[in-house]
């Protein structure tokens, strides 16, 4: 029993530490969106991911399944390394295993990424009503 409960936390520890390296490569993550044709039609799916990483690492939102939360940071992973099955410097084909990836992993999460984005809405909804209370 001690043993499953050391490999859970060497599985949360990983993904933290997974988890803080996306959050600060965030920038780096949005020009490599930017510079691909192949990849810019992910920006929005991506960004909402990135937004998600962000609010499970802070604890804010944790009604996500592992296997999710992992397809995802390991899609994000594969796509900010610049040496992967076709190197990103070659022009033209470079992101087209970054954009497969992509496209794999967010297949994967797409009914809890739009159960976050449900969340998500409804929290900044609650976040304005609140606002507007306030400076009546």
């Amino acid at each position: 029993m001690a043993e499953k409960a050391t490999d859970k936390q060497k599985k949360e520890d990983i993904l933290d530490t997974d988890l803080e390296y996306l959050i600060n490569e965030e920038e780096k993550l949005q020009e490599k969106l930017k510079d691909s044709s192949h990849l810019e039609r992910f920006a929005k799916d991506l960004m909402l991911f990135m937004s998600l990483i962000k609010d499970y690492y802070q604890g804010n939102y944790r009604d996500i399944p592992y296997k999710t939360i992992s397809a995802g940071v390991v899609g994000l992973l594969y796509t900010l390394n610049p040496i992967d099955i076709i190197p990103d410097f070659i022009p033209f084909i470079g992101h087209i295993d970054d954009a497969l990836v992509l496209t794999f992993c967010l297949k994967l999460v797409e009914k809890d990424l739009q159960k976050y984005q449900t969340w998500k809405k409804r929290q900044t909804a609650i976040k304005t009503a609140t606002d507007l209370k306030k400076n009546r």
